[in-house]
C-alpha cells in the first residue's frame, strides 16, 4: 500500500507550491516508508510514498506511461492483475515488470474510465494526462482505501489523508456546524461524502471524478443493485464458500512476508485456515497474530455484546492449523497514551481505545517482520453478524442501530454547542435508508434488512475500514480484507434473510459453508467483537486526563462539554446501560473520545466557524 497526494492549478504554475508538495509527501511517510517520488508540471503536482509489496524494482511511482503523457499515483492492490494483464497482452501491450500499478496504468490507456469496472481490489488513485490537462480520481467499490479532495477556485487538492490535503496553503483547518455535529453526534462515524473539515470532501466508494479546465464531474461506476436471488439453499451455501475462498486466495499474493490476524472468531479463523492450507502446500508455516490486554483474564466481564473472551479459541485454531502464533499484550497506560497518535493517524477523533489498541497491535506486527496481513472485517455487516440484526426491538427502531441515543450525546454537551442535533442525525439516517434499492416482492422484513445492509455498509463498516486502514498504515503495515470483495457484497445483498441467518444464527450461511473445515467449537461460537480492555486502571487514566482537559482554559474541547454530566459518569461508570457506539464503546470510551477530540483540535489547530 501507499500514500498519494497532489494538486492541480489551472490558473497559476502549480510548481509554485513545491514546499506544500514536500509537506504533503512527508505527511504520507508512515503509509509508504520504503520509497518516495513526485511529478511536476505547470498544471499539476503528484506525490507518492511507497510501501513495497509487489515488484520492488518495477513498481516505482509516479509511473509514467510509454506515451510520456499519462502519469499514475496509486494506493492499493489489484486482485485480478493477471486476468487483466493477459487481456492487455492480447491487445498488444507490453510490460516492463509485474506490478499491479503498471497493469492499472495500461488498463486506463486501453479503456479509459471504462477500465474501473474491470478492477477487483482495494484502491485509490489519481491519473494525470498532461496534454489534455485532465485529472482522473478513482476509489474502490467499498471504500477500503481513502481519498479526500478539496476544491480550489482554479483546481483541486487530493490526498490519501485529510492531513495531506491540509498541507496545501489554500485549504484551511476550519470546521463548520455540520462538521462539529458530525464529530459530536455521529462520531466516530462521519457522513460518507464528508471529510469533516469545511473544505474537504471524501470521494465516495464506487465513484470516480474527472477534472478538466471546463469543470469537475463526479460519476458512479458501481452501486448495489437489488435482484431476485434464484439459487436454492444448497447452491447458496456452495456459492458463498466459493466466493470467500476465491477472494482469500487472490489476496495471498505478496512479494513480502504475509500473516493473518486471528481472534478465534469465525471470520478470522476461516481466513487463517485458507491461508494455512496454501502455505502448507508449499512447505511453509503461516504466522498468525492476536491482541490481548494485561489482566483481562481477571477483569473481563461478559455481556450481551461481548459474550466471551478469545484466548481459548485462538489456541484451538493455532493447534488445529499449526501456525506460528504471536500474542501482543497491551498495558493500560500504553493504551491511554496511544489515543493521541491514533487521533493523528485517523486525522479525526476515532474509536477511542478500539483505535489505539489496533495502532499498538499493528506496530508490533510490523516490528515482528510482517508487512501484509489478512483480516476478517466486513463479514458481520454482510451476513448479519451484529446483535442489531437479530434483536427485533433494535432492528425496526428508526435510527442508527449502533448509536441509538442522540439524547445521551446531547446531554454530555455544553448548552448551545450544537443546533438541531436530533434532526441532523435523523436526516443522515433517512437519506441512507432511501439509498437502499429494493424489490416490489420484498416483505417488510426483507426491505428493512436491505436498509440495514446499506446503513451498515455506508456507516458502520466504513468506520471500521477507516480504522483498519489508518491504524495499520501508520506503521507501514498493509491489511487486506477479503470479505470486502465486491462479488461477496453483491451476493450477500440479495440473499434471503432466512438463508443468511440459517438456523437462526448470526452469519448462519457462513457457518454452514465452512462447518467441515473448522473445529466445531469455532463454528458454533457466538459472535464476539474485537477485544477491549476491562482494566479499571484504564478508566481511571482516561478520567484523570479528561479532568486535566477541563481544567485547561486554553482547551477548546473543555468548552464543548457539560462538565457536571461527564463528572457524573466518572463517579458511576456502570450507569451507562448499553454502548453509546457499536458494541464496545461504553463509559471509558466516552472519556477516551473526549481526549481524542482535544488532541484533534490542538494538533490540527482547528478553527470552529
Amino acid at each position: 500500500m501507499c500514500g498519494i497526494g497532489g494538486f492541480v492549478d489551472y490558473e497559476h504554475d502549480a510548481r509554485r507550491y513545491a514546499a506544500a508538495a514536500k509537506r504533503m509527501q512527508r505527511s504520507l511517510t508512515p503509509r509508504g516508508p520504503d520509497a518516495a517520488g513526485d511529478y511536476q508540471d505547470e498544471d499539476a503536482v503528484l506525490v507518492h510514498r511507497r510501501l513495497i509489496v509487489i515488484d520492488p524494482d518495477g513498481g516505482s511511482q509516479p509511473m509514467c506511461a510509454p506515451d510520456e503523457n499519462t502519469v499514475l499515483v496509486y494506493n492499493g492492490e489489484l486482485y485480478n492483475t493477471e486476468e487483466i494483464r493477459k487481456d492487455l497482452l492480447a491487445r498488444g501491450h507490453t510490460f516492463r515488470g509485474h506490478s499491479d500499478t503498471e497493469v492499472l496504468l495500461h488498463a486506463f490507456l486501453e479503456w479509459d474510465t471504462d477500465a474501473f469496472a474491470r478492477l477487483n481490489g482495494i484502491f485509490a488513485f489519481a491519473i494525470w494526462q498532461k496534454k489534455e490537462r485532465r485529472l482522473v480520481l478513482c476509489r474502490d467499490r467499498l471504500g477500503v482505501k481513502p481519498l479526500f479532495v478539496a476544491h480550489l477556485q482554479d483546481g483541486i487538492v487530493f490526498g490519501s489523508t485529510v492531513g495531506a490535503v491540509l498541507c496545501h496553503p489554500a485549504v484551511e483547518p476550519e470546521v463548520d456546524e455540520d462538521g462539529l455535529r458530525a464529530v459530536l453526534l455521529l462520531g466516530p462515524a462521519r457522513p460518507p461524502a464528508s471529510g469533516v473539515f469545511r473544505q474537504v470532501d471524501s470521494l465516495l466508494p464506487g465513484h470516480y471524478a474527472v477534472l478538466t479546465p471546463e469543470g469537475y464531474a463526479d460519476r458512479t461506476y458501481w452501486k448495489l443493485e437489488a435482484h431476485e436471488h434464484t439459487d436454492d439453499l444448497e447452491t447458496t451455501i456452495a456459492r458463498t464458500h466459493e466466493l470467500i475462498c476465491d477472494a482469500a486466495q487472490r489476496q495471498l499474493v505478496s512479494d513480502v512476508p504475509l500473516a493473518c490476524f486471528l481472534s478465534g472468531g469465525l471470520d478470522s479463523s476461516i481466513l487463517s485456515m485458507l491461508a494455512a492450507k496454501t502455505y502448507a502446500a508449499r512447505g511453509e508455516t503461516l504466522h498468525t497474530w492476536s491482541v490481548d490486554y494485561r489482566d483481562n483474564d481477571k477483569y473481563f466481564t461478559k455481556n450481551s455484546f461481548q459474550p466471551n473472551s478469545d484466548n481459548e479459541f485462538i489456541q484451538m485454531m493455532v493447534d488445529a492449523l499449526g501456525t506460528k502464533h504471536h500474542n501482543v499484550v497491551i498495558e493500560p497506560d500504553a493504551l491511554c497514551a496511544a489515543l493521541l497518535p491514533a487521533t493523528d493517524a485517523r486525522d479525526l477523533p476515532g474509536m477511542a481505545d478500539v483505535d489505539s489498541s489496533l495502532l499498538l497491535f499493528c506496530a508490533a506486527v510490523k516490528q515482528g517482520g510482517t508487512t501484509v496481513c489478512l483480516s476478517g472485517e466486513c463479514a458481520d455487516e454482510l451476513f448479519g453478524g451484529y446483535p442489531w440484526y437479530h434483536r427485533e426491538e433494535i432492528l425496526f427502531e428508526d435510527t442508527f442501530p449502533w448509536s441509538r441515543s442522540v439524547d445521551l450525546r446531547l446531554g454530555l454537551l455544553a448548552p448551545g454547542i450544537v443546533r438541531d442535533g436530533a434532526e441532523f442525525v435523523r436526516e443522515h439516517y433517512l437519506a441512507t435508508c432511501r439509498r437502499a434499492e429494493k424489490l416490489p416482492s420484498d416483505s417488510a422484513k426483507d426491505a428493512r434488512m436491505r436498509e440495514m445492509f446499506v446503513l451498515n455498509l455506508d456507516w458502520f463498516m466504513a468506520t471500521l475500514l477507516d480504522r483498519k486502514d489508518r491504524m495499520s498504515m501508520y506503521s507501514g503495515l498493509e491489511v487486506r480484507v477479503p470479505f470486502c470483495d465486491h462479488r461477496i457484497v453483491e451476493y450477500a445483498y440479495n440473499m434471503p434473510w432466512d438463508f443468511k441467518a440459517l438456523e437462526g444464527r448470526e452469519k448462519g450461511i457462513v457457518r454452514r459453508a465452512f462447518a467441515h473445515e473448522l473445529p466445531e467449537e469455532i463454528v458454533v461460537r457466538k459472535k464476539s467483537p474485537y477485544p477491549k480492555t476491562f482494566h479499571p486502571a484504564y478508566t481511571r487514566l482516561c478520567a484523570d486526563y479528561v479532568r486535566r482537559i477541563f481544567e485547561d482554559s486554553d482547551s477548546i474541547a473543555a468548552h464543548l462539554f457539560n462538565h457536571a454530566a461527564v463528572e457524573a459518569l466518572m463517579e458511576k461508570p456502570e450507569s451507562l446501560a448499553e454502548p453509546w457506539y457499536g458494541q464496545l464503546m461504553r463509559t471509558p470510551q466516552i472519556f477516551a473520545y473526549i481526549i481524542q477530540i482535544d488532541r484533534w483540535l490542538r494538533q490540527y489547530k482547528v478553527r470552529l466557524v
